[in-house]
């Protein structure tokens, strides 16, 4: 049976931390989906759902076992109807780690039988945010460290389009 996991989030813009977490999901599962979660609670952010689609397909191009979309409703809905039985997180500190275990068992009464898999962070990427990655675009700082070159000149595009 073919195990696909979600790795959901704002990807608001995907980072190295993210495409870290991913390529090490896409170890564990036959497929992966990163999917843009589109919270109608939330302010836009700094990118459209529709750029940072285009941002996380960037920075996972390599990597064959992954499908990236944008969920504008439930991530127990996108599992439902995807046929996916697991979410992939990735955690930093401990701090993630409450978090997430929490929500794990919550999301267990929207999908019984969803399995949440935490992925600790790589520890040279565990200062990595996507709120760093907002500040570092702002001041027009090199975003090398955030990610890769192309999917960097992607972000400064989109950003630029804005100002």
């Amino acid at each position: 049976m073919k195990k696909t996991a979600i790795v959901p989030g704002s990807f608001d813009p995907a980072t190295l931390g993210h495409v870290d977490l991913i390529r090490r999901a896409a170890k564990i599962f036959d497929e992966v989906h990163a999917v843009v979660m589109v919270n109608a609670e939330k302010s836009s952010g700094m990118f459209s759902p529709d750029e940072r689609l285009a941002i996380i397909k960037s920075a996972v191009r390599d990597i064959e076992n992954v499908k990236c979309a944008i969920c504008c409703g439930l991530t127990s809905d996108y599992t439902k109807e995807n046929g996916i039985s697991f979410i992939a997180k990735g955690v930093r500190n401990g701090t993630d780690f409450d978090y997430e275990y929490s929500l794990s068992e919550i999301m267990k009464h929207f999908h019984e039988g969803i399995e949440t898999v935490l992925i600790p962070s790589d520890p040279a990427l565990s200062y990595m945010s996507s709120t760093y990655a907002r500040e570092r675009i702002r001041h027009g700082c090199d975003l090398s460290d955030i990610a890769d070159g192309e999917t960097a000149a992607l972000i400064k595009e989109y950003y630029e389009k804005k100002q």
